[in-house]
């Protein structure tokens, strides 16, 4: 079955309701690096049930329609399918515990023609389920490899923030686990490909790759520390491209680019193998 342009184009996504505790909040942090000094207060804000925050990144683990890409009426080749891009835009901070209702949209899916897959562009609000409150906007796209060529629209996609052409301001340098996607996998994504060998190697994969959303939380916690001095209510947009696959066990290097006040580029790339996993990425925040 291939995919159906205006079935997907109008799914009902179901509204996700989700109820998380500060073990929640902790747990999140644990498994995007958090707490990796011990004796550094300011990690400890976010792993530590005294005075904790949660984490800004934190918002895309919540109200998540986890599996409905997966249903066969979709006409995707889940299997085959990348996150493409990836933007959280915060409205309101992150209580450490609360009730939230994630709403989801598909906005656009475009054909790329045959052998060259499709883009799904995924919308989602998060509202605070007792006041009505948004939360938070989040935009996602999926790159369905298997999928072009279905006679959908051909649009070009949209255009990736730019990267300064000189050498980072700074960087932050932020390791991960052997464990890593075993850990974030608790936050709800059960996908096999994270945590089992074969299901790696059949999506043409080496071995169990780290969650890419995992990866936009270790960067998020880059720029929390090194342009929000550890504020999570300074965080207004993050945005990025996803380019690459990190394993568990490498060390992400966030290279940073401090363009003006209130606004910073940056990438990501895996130090031992020198890839870049994140790029054209962009950090709006509270000067």
């Amino acid at each position: 079955m291939s995919i159906d342009y205006d079935r997907l184009r109008n799914w009902d996504i179901p509204v996700v309701e989700t109820r998380y505790t500060h073990k929640d909040t902790m747990l999140y942090a644990l498994g995007v690096g958090l707490g990796s000094d011990p004796v550094d207060a300011r990690q400890l804000r976010f792993v530590y049930d005294k005075r904790l925050q949660a984490l800004p990144t934190m918002v895309t683990v919540l109200g998540h329609p986890v599996s409905w890409l997966q249903d066969p009426a979709t006409g995707v080749t889940w299997q085959r399918m990348l996150h493409g891009e990836q933007s959280i835009e915060i409205h309101e901070p992150l209580a450490p515990a609360g009730h939230v209702l994630g709403r989801t949209w598909v906005e656009e899916i475009v054909d790329k023609g045959a052998g060259k897959g499709a883009l799904i562009y995924q919308h989602r609000t998060l509202t605070d389920a007792a006041t009505g409150g948004k939360l938070c906007t989040l935009v996602s796209s999926f790159f369905c490899r298997a999928d072009g060529g279905f006679e959908g629209p051909s649009r070009a996609a949209s255009a990736p923030h730019p990267i300064p052409q000189r050498e980072p301001d700074t960087f932050c340098d932020l390791p991960t686990l052997p464990q890593s996607a075993l850990l974030y996998r608790l936050n709800g994504d059960f996908t096999a490909g994270h945590a089992d060998p074969e299901a790696a190697r059949s999506a043409g994969f080496e071995r169990p790759m780290l969650q890419g959303l995992c990866t936009f939380g270790v960067a998020g916690h880059a720029l929390l520390k090194c342009v929000c001095s550890y504020e999570p209510a300074h965080v207004r947009k993050m945005a990025v491209r996803f380019s690459s696959p990190v394993y568990p066990g490498e060390t992400i290097r966030t290279e940073i680019w401090l363009d003006s006040p209130g606004r910073s580029s940056f990438r990501c790339r895996v130090i031992g193998r020198d890839v870049i996993v994140l790029n054209n990425g962009l950090l709006e925040y509270e000067n």
